[in-house]
């Protein structure tokens, strides 16, 4: 293929010291066509609140303990001396 030898990234155009993937090379393609593919299922999934985007379940309300608490029964002890 005659593109094999470019760079995977290329230095941006627009005056800035930033890199950018170079489509010419195969390895630059497939990262372009990766990032979007990832970048699309990422707002798909934030749309549509699925994935590591849904909601936490909602708590359960809160509800105490039933009360069970009953008198100590009195101790029947001998009279002392």
């Amino acid at each position: 293929m005659p593109y094999d030898d470019e760079p995977v990234f290329k230095r941006s155009k627009w005056g800035t010291n930033r890199y950018s993937y170079n489509p010419y090379n195969p390895v630059g393609l497939a990262l372009i066509i990766v990032t979007l593919l990832f970048a699309g299922t990422m707002l798909i999934l934030m749309a549509n609140r699925a994935g590591p985007f849904k909601p936490s379940p909602a708590p359960a309300p809160w509800s105490p303990p039933p009360y069970d608490y009953s008198r100590p029964t009195p101790s029947i002890s001998p009279p002392g001396p």
